[in-house]
């Protein structure tokens, strides 16, 4: 389905760009730490209203 070059270059893509978003995130960390605290409630609310989605979906198949 897909060539070897094909194969090779989204291989290199994946490890730059990996590497490259490693150290963009440790240049900005400080700014992160102080302007978004607090981020990881909203993302935990945000799994919770997904989980009461799915657990009104099975409780009303049943």
């Amino acid at each position: 389905m897909f060539t070897t070059g094909q194969l090779c270059f989204a291989a290199a893509f994946i490890v730059v760009f990996v590497i490259a978003m490693v150290i963009a995130y440790r240049k900005d960390k400080t700014l992160h730490n102080q302007f978004y605290k607090g981020n990881y409630k909203i993302l935990l609310g945000f799994f919770a209203f997904i989980l009461i989605l799915f657990m009104i979906k099975i409780f009303f198949k049943h």
